[in-house]
Formats: C-alpha cells, structure tokens, sequence
C-alpha cells in the first residue's frame, strides 16, 4: 500500500519560531503542573528547540523510509507578521528547495504567505512558484485573518491558475494566536466562490469534526486533513476517532498526514504510520479502496498534474515540482 504524508514541516528552528514552541512548552508545563511540580517552560523550550536541528530534513527522509513512506508534503507557514521569524519567507522557500534537491521525489512543498503583507507579498508569492516549482498554498489564520478574507482572493487566482491547493490550519494552534479565524467555516466564502481551487483543512479530522465533514461532504472542492493524529492531547485513543472518522462517508475527501515533528511525541513516524496501516482498529471494517484513497490517491487528486509522480516513475519519485 503507497503512503503519502500531506502533512509535514521540517524540524528546524530556522523555520519554526522560538515562540511557537515556547507555547507548545506552556501547554506541556500547565499540564505537568496540574499533577505536581512541573519542568521550568524555559527548560522545556530549550529541549524543543534542541529537538529541531534536522536543518536539511535528513532525519525526516529516515523517519520516512522506517515507515513506509514514499513521499511527503512539507509545509511552511507565514508567522512572520505575529512572531518573531528567524528567517524571511524569501529564504525560507529558497531553502526548502534546496531540501528537495537534496531528497529528489521524496517532498512536495506547499509555501506559506500572509495577505496583510501587501501587493509585494503576493509578488513574492508567484516568484516563488516560478522560481521553485512548489506545489501548494500553505495559510496560517491564526495569525490573524480570515482565510476568505478578500486580499487572499489574489492569491487563490493565482492558485485557480496553475490549479494549486491551498492548505488552510483550522482547529487550536499556540497559545499566544487567534483562534477564531481557525474555525473551519471561515474558508466557506472562499471554497464557493474559488470552485476549482482545492482547499484542505489542516487537522479537521481531529477538531470541528462534525462541521468540516457537512463542508467536505457538501462542498466539492473542500478535503479534510488528519494532521497530528498520534499527538493530540484530546485524542489519546486516536485509533478509535479515526475508525469513526474513516465510517462517515467522505473517504474520498481526507487526505493522511502526521504533522511531523509532533510524532516525535508519539515515538516517531513508524510506529504512528504501522498503527494506521496494520494495526487492528483504524482501518476495520474499512475497505481497500477507500484505504487507497486516504493513503495517497485523494492527495494526488488535489495536487496540479504537473506535481504528480510520473506514470511508471514509483512511488516515490515524481516531477521535481
């Protein structure tokens, strides 16, 4: 069975904000806490950080091949406008193409932007897609817009154009972001008015389930994502949530993903990926086919033709776009 990862970032902390996992620490901390005296956030942060030197992603390629999987989508959100980044987007695109290089048909990339950056954001936006090939649309609102908000109605032409994704997170993020706009019914203004655009909700398989399956099933061009399955607080026996998930009648419509790095908390990528693939509970009942639409072929369908592996090129290899 192929498996496609259509959600993964790079454990770096030249693309991920000091911030960021200084929140995820204080989530861990408030929890440690509730049971007696827990680690200091700083220290917490300190071992997060030092979790996330895998600057080229050589260690995800091994995470990958351990467990199966042929290829994945590395993710690149825009927090540059509510945290401090230690790199522009301009860099941090340039960068992850040289990963790709570096790991030829192993990674599709989806490139973050923000529509508060302006006509020079969307500039920078279409000289990333031509200089680099990538592959999607990667938006982060709890940053702080709405993604029908219409500055991204530029963007999404241009996504219309080159028939590109556009991946949006929904659900809880960083304690220090906005939440609201992460609601999953703020893209229903954009996935009506953009029909051919395809827009993948980020982790609304595990959070506003009953809401993004009626926009799933109801919206043709709306896809769910499974991200961070193995890591969610809320979920400790995921298994059962995604055999749940897995009966609703929109396997055609959700997309696999982990989240990688949170799968480090889980004990990596292998166990996590095993458990859906053979284990006993997240695929009973399910059958072969739908169990090769959410492996791979649903996120083949939303990739442009240009970023799908060649006819008879294997699993993992494809156009380097």
């Amino acid at each position: 069975m192929i498996v496609y990862d259509g959600h993964c970032h790079v454990a770096s902390t030249r693309f991920i904000p000091r911030q960021f996992l200084a929140d995820v620490a204080g989530n861990v901390h408030a929890r440690l806490s509730a049971h007696g005296a827990g680690p200091d956030p700083g220290r917490l942060t300190d071992g997060y950080a030092a979790q996330h030197d895998d600057h080229l992603a050589d260690g995800l390629v091994a995470e990958m091949d351990r467990a199966g999987v042929a290829r994945a989508v590395l993710m690149v959100p825009d927090f540059g406008l509510r945290m401090d980044c230690p790199l522009p987007m301009a860099e941090m695109a340039r960068l992850h193409h040289e990963i790709r290089l570096r790991h030829p048909g192993r990674f599709w990339v989806y490139i973050g932007a923000d529509p508060r950056r302006g006509p020079e954001g969307l500039a920078e936006f279409e000289r990333s897609l031509d200089a680099y090939g990538f592959d999607g649309l990667k938006l982060y609102p709890p940053c702080g817009y709405s993604p029908s908000d219409r500055a991204l109605y530029p963007y999404y032409e241009v996504c219309a154009a080159r028939e590109l994704p556009v991946f949006v997170h929904t659900g809880p993020t960083a304690r220090s972001l906005d939440y609201d706009p992460a609601h999953p019914l703020r893209i229903d203004a954009a996935a009506r008015d953009f029909p051919s655009v395809d827009f993948v909700l980020g982790h609304a398989g595990l959070t506003h389930v009953e809401t993004a399956g009626y926009l799933a099933a109801h919206r043709p061009n709306v896809y769910l994502d499974i991200g961070g399955f193995a890591s969610t607080p809320t979920l400790p026996r995921w298994p059962e949530h995604l055999n749940r998930l897995f009966r609703l009648g929109v396997n055609h419509k959700i997309i696999f993903g982990t989240d990688w790095p949170l799968n480090r908390l889980a004990d990596g990528l292998r166990r996590s990926v095993a458990e859906v693939v053979e284990g006993p509970t997240v695929f009973a009942g399910v059958g072969r086919r739908d169990r090769e639409l959410l492996l791979h072929e649903n996120l083949l369908r939303v990739l442009a033709p240009a970023s799908r592996p060649a006819a008879g090129a294997g699993a993992g290899a494809g156009s380097g776009g």
